[in-house]
């Protein structure tokens, strides 16, 4: 009932923190606008409210996606410093997990196309790889037990929904 209130008076970005904070309901359009718009410290800090890293294969790769996303698209706009932070700061983690893939992220930064790796030859325009990529996550999300029963708004039980009627009803 709060979050339909919250929505209804265009206090989306109340809801969307109120979602994150109780873990109750994960907004998949509005994680979705996040992810196509680029805007992946938003997204993870979204996501960070209902899984962590290390919870399961799925969150470790739903993490690793954004993350290698955010990294790709600071050398396509040859931000090369900033690249390095990421690689350093949110990419390292991974390295526990595949020290291979890792060490080829970071040759990234030495090519002046990363589109010429063969495994990111595909990679096309920014913003088909973030619907690409969203597509990879969701499926990620819809995988993913930590996700089971919060990816539609909880139901309201009808006794709640009277007990609000009658208070609101109260004369004093």
């Amino acid at each position: 009932m709060i979050l339909k209130f919250l929505e209804d008076k265009n206090f989306e970005e109340t809801a969307h923190t109120l979602e994150r904070e109780s873990g109750l309901f994960f907004n998949l359009e509005y994680f979705e606008e996040l992810a196509l718009n680029g805007e992946w410290n938003e997204a993870e800090k979204y996501m960070s409210g209902f899984t962590k890293i290390e919870d399961n294969k799925f969150s470790t790769k739903i993490y690793f996606e954004m993350r290698k996303q955010k990294y790709l698209e600071t050398l396509d706009k040859r931000e090369h410093d900033k690249a390095v932070e990421i690689l350093s700061n949110d990419l390292k983690v991974f390295a526990r997990y595949n020290s291979e893939l890792y060490k080829e992220m970071a040759l990234l930064i030495t090519v002046d196309d990363f589109r010429k790796h063969a495994s990111l030859t595909k990679y096309g325009d920014t913003r088909s790889a973030r619907a690409s990529i969203f597509r990879e996550i969701k499926k990620g999300i819809e995988a993913n037990p930590v996700f089971q029963g919060k990816l539609r708004v909880p139901a309201v039980d009808a006794r709640v929904g009277q007990w609000s009627l009658q208070m609101s009803n109260l004369q004093i």
